[in-house]
């Protein structure tokens, strides 16, 4: 993958992802903890805005998510989708349909939701990094990438926090690429 794929000057590419601070993201399809708070955030920092993720993402929110166009990585002939859900077969095919949405829902980034792959390929061409730091280290089978935070620069931060219907303390950070 480079970095010739995406044009950052075009519409920028932004990752959204909760992750503990044993770097998981996942246990059995699923998120290992509930932060009622975090996905309030997640809900107002993508709505009204295409969302890239792969297969088993999609899989476990179950559905479309309202206000955002869903782009769903699969290369399974077998894999369907609900109308309204774009189904691609690659990273190249994800982005142009996510930048097609993006123009037509007159939306400032793309928002990548996972999972692990996705992230992988999706972090050498992002712009913005939206994190928030779980303070737990639950067991999981789908981690983080490790990343160099070198080329970024953490624009804002808030917390420790945790609300009164979440699992854990957690901060939101906010890193943006140099």
């Amino acid at each position: 993958m480079t970095d010739t794929l995406y044009d950052p000057l075009s519409i920028p590419l932004a990752v959204i992802v909760a992750v503990a601070a044993n770097g998981v993201i996942g246990r059995a399809g699923a998120l290992p903890w509930h932060l009622s708070s975090d996905l309030k955030r997640f809900r107002a920092l993508t709505w009204g805005k295409p969302l890239i993720m792969g297969r088993r993402t999609f899989e476990s929110i179950g559905k479309p998510l309202p206000g955002r166009v869903s782009v769903v990585l699969s290369a399974d002939p077998s894999f369907t989708v609900p109308e309204g859900v774009v189904k691609v077969p690659d990273l190249v095919a994800a982005i142009a349909a996510a930048e097609s949405a993006a123009r037509t829902m007159g939306a400032g980034e793309i928002m990548v939701i996972g999972g692990a792959r996705v992230f992988a390929e999706t972090l050498p061409l992002a712009r913005v990094l939206h994190l928030t730091e779980v303070d737990m280290r639950p067991e999981g089978d789908v981690h983080f990438p490790t990343f160099d935070r070198a080329p970024w620069r953490e624009i804002s931060r808030e917390g420790p926090l945790r609300g009164d219907r979440d699992d854990a303390a957690f901060s939101y950070v906010t890193l943006e690429r140099r």
